[in-house]
């Protein structure tokens, strides 16, 4: 009987033990990390869109004038087999194009890149290049997105790895079916995506798939460039732990396998997804770097909206802070709501109004959808103008030094500009949608040249050298 108490203790000694060492280990410092990447390699490319980079922490094209990226998620071709996703036609990019919009975050699918382990399926590497072509005929950026929902792979249900990337004998059961995020916590789900992180070999394979589409598209500016990796969570390895010593790591490794046959795009990191929990960021000295991390706080995860604009703003200014900490521009890669749900429209207009603040870009979770986060439908046959109004607001696509611009209103068309004495001479680019708004009214004393698109949903405005002004945009009476 006076052993009993004895192997008590030790085990308690044992897991304060484990405890303290996983705590040292989650706060220890870490060194920065380096990716060698060859020099750009430029093609002429696409003189309506043009090659961006990153420059003193923002999105820039040739001219140095700061780009910002606003536009939709597209989920066309992306494997659902639970959930088939709406379908991508021209239709989609004129309305986008027309509504003032320059980006189409566009998932695509590991699991159909690389659906026989060691083989790429040229069909769907075409697939996404036609879609690719059509978006850019319309004047809209694609960033690829190697997009994984929770629950993994197709093989279980959801889009991401291929069926040959997952372990054998292992159940897959979604002990939460009601939540959207409950098939990240099947054992077939999270012990396979576990297995990535820890080992090397499916990561190499990434890679490689990673590596075909880079090479297919080195030479397309209007691919604004690519994000490696949807939504890593990090259970069950405890965070901090998994941020330093696995996510950005794998990122490190992943730029310089895509940069060494592709060194001419963005690479967009995404921090960790799981409630709201921030992401411990180890820096990563790399090129063309933009942290792409999503914002669904108040929308699919607590604090929930509740009008007060409050909470959000927090969460824009941290996620702000780890950009950051990063040194790399901050991309909001996805947010959204409900719109079937009452508070739809007041969230998205205090979400647009920290983007606004904070001269973000950002891409709406989606664009067609059926019914309820989407503003075309899956029919195709409704467009939810309405609340594409809130969304829609008019933006400085492209800024020239010196030119900045407050915050846009969508619902009475207005956006107000700042011009320093010393701005660059060079075209001032606004997104504004000729579906919702109608054509824009410039007044301003400084403007030499001006010229409206309502196709493109793009105004052009020339200022005169050296003078400073404020322009006022108005919608037309």
């Amino acid at each position: 009987m006076a052993k009993r108490p004895s192997r008590s203790r030790a085990a308690v000694v044992g897991l304060l033990t484990i405890v303290a060492l996983l705590v040292a280990l989650a706060y220890a410092p870490v060194g920065v990390l380096t990716v060698s990447l060859p020099a750009a390699t430029l093609s002429a490319g696409d003189p309506g869109l043009p090659w961006l980079h990153v420059s003193d922490g923002r999105i820039q094209d040739a001219l140095g004038r700061t780009v910002l990226l606003r536009g939709f998620n597209v989920g066309a071709l992306v494997a659902y087999p639970a959930h088939p996703p709406a379908g991508l036609d021209e239709r989609d990019a004129q309305l986008m194009q027309q509504a003032g919009f320059d980006v189409v975050r566009l998932g695509i699918d590991w699991s159909q890149l690389e659906p026989v382990r060691g083989q790429i399926d040229p069909q769907y590497l075409e697939r996404i290049a036609a879609s690719v072509a059509m978006l850019n005929q319309h004047g809209l950026y694609v960033v690829l997105d190697m997009h994984f929902r929770l629950g993994w792979s197709p093989a279980f249900g959801y889009s991401g790895a291929p069926g040959w990337a997952t372990l054998p004998l292992v159940p897959n059961i979604n002990p939460l079916p009601q939540f959207s995020w409950g098939p990240a916590l099947s054992p077939a789900a999270w012990t396979a995506e576990t297995y990535f992180w820890l080992a090397s070999d499916w990561q190499a394979e990434m890679a490689r798939a990673w590596r075909a589409v880079a090479t297919r598209f080195r030479d397309t500016s209007g691919v604004a460039g690519y994000d490696l990796f949807n939504e890593p969570h990090p259970l069950p390895i405890p965070p901090q732990i998994f941020e330093k010593y696995f996510l950005w790591p794998f990122y490190q490794r992943m730029i310089e396998a895509v940069g060494a046959v592709d060194p001419n795009h963005l690479f967009f990191l995404e921090g960790i997804l799981l409630f709201t929990l921030n992401t411990a960021v180890r820096p990563i000295q790399a090129r063309n770097v933009v942290y792409a991390d999503h914002v669904y706080e108040g929308s699919l995860v607590p604090p929930f909206w509740t009008g007060d604009p409050g909470p959000l703003a927090d969460r824009f200014a941290q996620r702000a802070r780890e950009a950051q900490a990063l040194s790399a521009p901050w991309w909001v890669g996805e947010f959204g709501h409900d719109l079937t749900q009452p508070g739809a429209a007041a969230y998205a207009d205090a979400a647009l109004n920290d983007a606004d603040d904070l001269h973000i870009g950002w891409a709406w979770w989606q664009w067609r959808e059926n019914p309820y986060w989407g503003i075309r439908d899956a029919s195709g046959e409704r467009v939810n103008l309405e609340f594409l109004r809130h969304l829609a607001r008019p933006y400085l696509v492209a800024a020239p030094r010196g030119v900045t611009a407050g915050r846009g209103d969508g619902l009475r068309g207005r956006l107000n500009l700042a011009v320093q004495a010393g701005h660059a001479n060079d075209p001032i680019v606004i997104g504004w949608s000729s579906l919702t708004l109608g054509s824009p009214v410039v007044s301003a004393s400084c403007v030499q040249s001006r010229a409206w698109d309502p196709s493109t949903g793009r105004l052009t405005i020339m200022v005169k050298p050296d003078t400073a002004c404020r322009l006022d945009l108005s919608g037309q009476e």
